[in-house]
């Protein structure tokens, strides 16, 4: 597993781990970032990222050490994984494929997760268990991280879900698609389990897309995200343990995401 240190900011180390993965049958680059003086490594909380090659275009280093340094933030020790070719077949649910059988390697994305990543840093790094894990991602990546979250609860404290694919669906327009019944992440919410510990932050972009599938003036990532809330809501969330942030001028970028990550950060583990 070759070592390369990145740089070295002010509060913040950070270096790029390969991690040669048998369930996905690829190596898995992964960024690591971590406080450099931390007196009880125990104590730290970890926030993994899916889509991690996204976080050096922010660039995140930047500002994890901003927030850290200023001591906004408590000290977090974050992953980022880089994504492989297959990204549309590791990511998405891993309860079901898509209807174009997109997501079909996400319960080997678990397995990686799990049995290989957790236990390399563990071992790696010298903290054999963290204060809490939480989880996030953007796009597809983001919806990769709530379904796992959501499945593995007791794993998690939190997901962040930025611009997050929650259209993900198991049928097709043409096939006679609808929002009640054909939403796979939906689903899930419906048919799974309150965890009153879990809290949720929801990230939309005004200027995500244009697509408005049942034309009522509201792109479909928003519809999307709201719907999903209202399940959560059903199931016994409340709004304490929902945030949900709409950026007027976001698109479905890294720059958007990049100006939503500052807030995402101090809400999960502001001081």
């Amino acid at each position: 597993m070759p070592q390369e240190k990145l740089t070295d900011l002010h509060s913040v180390y950070t270096e790029t781990l390969t991690l040669t993965s048998v369930y996905l049958e690829r190596d898995v680059i992964i960024d690591v970032y971590f406080p450099n003086k931390v007196d009880k490594p125990e104590n730290l909380s970890l926030l993994i990222f899916n889509d991690g090659q996204d976080l050096l275009k922010m660039p995140f280093d930047e500002i994890l050490d901003e927030l850290t340094s200023q001591n906004i933030i408590e000290p977090l020790f974050c992953i980022g994984i880089h994504c492989g070719e297959e990204r549309k077949r590791e990511y998405g649910t891993a309860y079901s494929a898509d209807f174009k059988q997109r997501g079909d390697k996400a319960g080997l994305y678990n397995k990686f997760l799990f049995d290989e990543l957790l236990p390399t840093i563990r071992y790696a790094y010298h903290i054999p268990s963290f204060k809490e894990k939480s989880f996030a991602g953007f796009s597809l990546g983001g919806l990769s991280a709530l379904d796992i979250v959501w499945n593995h609860a007791n794993e998690f404290t939190k997901v962040g879900v930025f611009s997050g694919s929650l259209w993900w669906r198991k049928k097709s327009y043409e096939d006679g698609y609808d929002d009640e019944n054909d939403r796979l992440m939906h689903l899930q919410i419906r048919k799974g389990t309150f965890y009153p510990w879990l809290k949720f932050y929801f990230q939309c972009g005004a200027l995500d897309e244009v697509a408005d599938r049942n034309k009522n003036g509201i792109i479909d990532s928003i519809d999307d995200a709201l719907d999903l809330i209202v399940e959560l809501k059903i199931k016994g969330y409340s709004d304490k343990h929902i945030q949900y942030v709409l950026l007027e001028d976001g698109k479905h970028d890294t720059t958007t995401w990049a100006n939503a990550l500052p807030n995402f950060l101090k809400w999960g583990w502001g001081k």
